[in-house]
């Protein structure tokens, strides 16, 4: 996660929203390519799996912040979903809240065009990919914008009370 982010969530004071509904990110990313090649980590191997993110997440839901993931997701997953699904353990540990909407529940959501994050329901970053979901144009674009983050925060919010915990989400 880049700078913008890590620094909005080492500030924020109530809430931290992260919205992802690509089916694939990043396909070049090195963790990728290792499952690609078979790895697996290891939940009993902390040492292995924590990483500097986790440590800031970590920080930010031990002062109070209420860190939430939704992902909204293709159903049968994409490769890079399931990826994403089988080290969602690390967010957990971490002390995120995440949880998984299938597209066909979302059918009747208006939803944002883009992923990003919502700090206190005030701050919005949102995150520029390519349609190959590579980081472009601004990468992340941090918006003071109250009203759009409001906006923003709201169909989350929606979207969040249809959504499926992570330990009941059945990847088929």
């Amino acid at each position: 996660m880049t700078s913008a982010v890590r620094v909005a969530l080492s500030e924020a004071r109530h809430s931290a929203k992260h919205l992802e509904m690509r089916d694939s990110y990043l396909r070049d990313d090195p963790a990728f390519i290792r499952r690609q090649q078979g790895h697996r980590d290891d939940p009993a191997d902390r040492a292995s799996w924590w990483r500097p993110w986790l440590d800031v997440v970590a920080a930010a839901t031990a002062r109070g912040v209420v860190m939430r993931r939704l992902r909204i997701v293709s159903e049968p997953l994409s490769d890079y979903t399931r990826y994403e699904y089988d080290g969602t353990f690390t967010n957990v540990a971490a002390g995120e809240d995440v949880r998984w909407l299938p597209r066909s529940a979302a059918r009747d959501l208006l939803l944002p065009a883009l992923d990003g994050c919502v700090m206190d329901d005030r701050l919005l970053i949102l995150h520029h990919f390519s349609g190959e979901g590579q980081w472009t144009g601004p990468g992340m674009e941090v918006c003071d914008d109250v009203h759009m983050a409001e906006r923003y925060a709201h169909a989350y919010d929606t979207a969040w009370q249809r959504a499926i915990p992570h330990a009941e989400y059945e990847t088929g």
